[in-house]
């Protein structure tokens, strides 16, 4: 009988964490079903809600990130909590007993991987992005193996350790069997026109939105459709301010959109943020995209993802200062031409590394030597 196999996976912050944790999970559960796997998150974060809507447990920490520039004060209780978050993480391992650990970025695996690290826990590390993020540049040393999807990546991480497998994606994308007709039966849309596209991230995008708030009179003469997902966080005021505008009909606008497998079988385009789990899945399910990478992330790494995509001629980019200005018209532009269209899904669907989450889940089996 083999031995009952015990994971920690830590890290979140936003849905481009989150998601890729999940999938791990549910790829180890596939392998051994009998697994016990629990998740260590950031108090009030995202992950706190999405992990258990999963189907996993998770215990928080109180840890989050440090203010710019470093040595503002407010800074001495954001130490306090790192602190307090690595022992109580240590706390964690030591009642759950795992035999290794999964770092998926974020603060939280910071402090859960750092525990794990000194109490002897096998690591593992898996690196959404082109750019490194901070926790996963100072875990990597002592890991025992980083997974990542870019190239070049050896000028973060020991090259020894480096694992090439891509992101994993959420598993409904790819088993989904909804048909275009049916998608846009969903959304309330036509299956005669064109139809675009735009999410800003889980938490939505200012920049994605004062663009279609700019171009509203040309999205009701384009002839396309469109399905905008605001963000829950601008959600109230668009609202309001579509009503003092007027909503064009051909613009369906929610402020979450659940079932992604539908919004994106409904869509000719994408316009996105350059998040690396949007990438991926754009990438493995072949679908057209302009992106528009977020000035508001460490090191500017959506641009360094966004630029892997458009070197290769596997996607379109607009800065974000330069948006809303040329956003739309480049959208209605794109749609329109059948040609760019094809060559840019068949570019990106040929950067797709498929089988990503089972790839890591075995890598993490074979860490824990169960």
């Amino acid at each position: 009988m083999k031995e009952e196999l015990r994971v920690i996976i830590s890290g979140g912050g936003t849905g481009g964490h989150i998601f890729p944790a999940v999938s791990i999970a549910n790829a180890i559960r596939e392998l051994r079903p009998d697994a016990k796997i629990l998740f260590v998150g950031a108090e009030g974060r995202m992950e706190m809600q999405r992990v258990p809507q999963a189907g996993y447990d998770i215990k928080g920490l109180p840890i989050r990130g440090f203010f710019r520039p470093l040595w503002k004060p407010a800074n001495i209780g954001v130490a306090i909590d790192y602190l307090k978050s690595k022992r109580m993480a240590k706390k964690i391992l030591r009642e759950f007993r795992p035999q290794v650990a999964v770092g998926v970025g974020g603060y939280a695996s910071s402090a859960a991987l750092g525990a794990a690290n000194s109490l002897g826990i096998p690591t593992l590390i898996q690196e959404q992005n082109s750019y490194a993020g901070l926790a996963n540049k100072n875990l990597a040393k002592q890991a025992s193996k980083i997974c990542v999807a870019y190239e070049g990546m050896e000028r973060f991480f020991p090259k020894e350790k480096i694992m090439m497998t891509g992101n994993p994606v959420r598993q409904t994308l790819l088993q989904s069997k909804v048909t275009r007709d049916e998608a846009l039966a969903s959304f309330g849309l036509s299956p005669d026109r064109k139809t675009v596209l735009l999410v800003g991230g889980s938490l939505g995008a200012r920049t994605i939105n004062e663009s279609v708030m700019q171009h509203l009179e040309e999205i009701e003469r384009s002839g396309l459709q469109f399905i905008w997902q605001t963000g829950k966080y601008y959600s109230e005021q668009i609202a309001a301010d579509l009503k003092q505008k007027g909503q064009p009909k051909n613009l369906v606008v929610c402020d979450f959109i659940a079932d992604m497998a539908a919004a994106y079988r409904a869509a000719d385009l994408v316009i996105s943020r350059a998040g690396a789990s949007s990438i991926s899945e754009f990438c493995l399910i072949g679908k057209p995209v302009i992106l528009v990478p977020s000035p508001n992330v460490a090191e500017d790494h959506q641009t360094k993802n966004a630029m892997a995509l458009v070197n290769r001629n596997a996607a379109l980019y607009v800065k974000d200062a330069e948006a809303k200005e040329q956003l739309i018209p480049l959208a209605i532009k794109t749609v329109g031409d059948d040609a760019k269209l094809k060559s840019l899904s068949e570019n990106v669907l040929a950067m797709g590394l498929p089988d990503s989450a089972r790839i890591i889940a075995e890598e993490v089996l074979k860490l824990a030597k169960v």
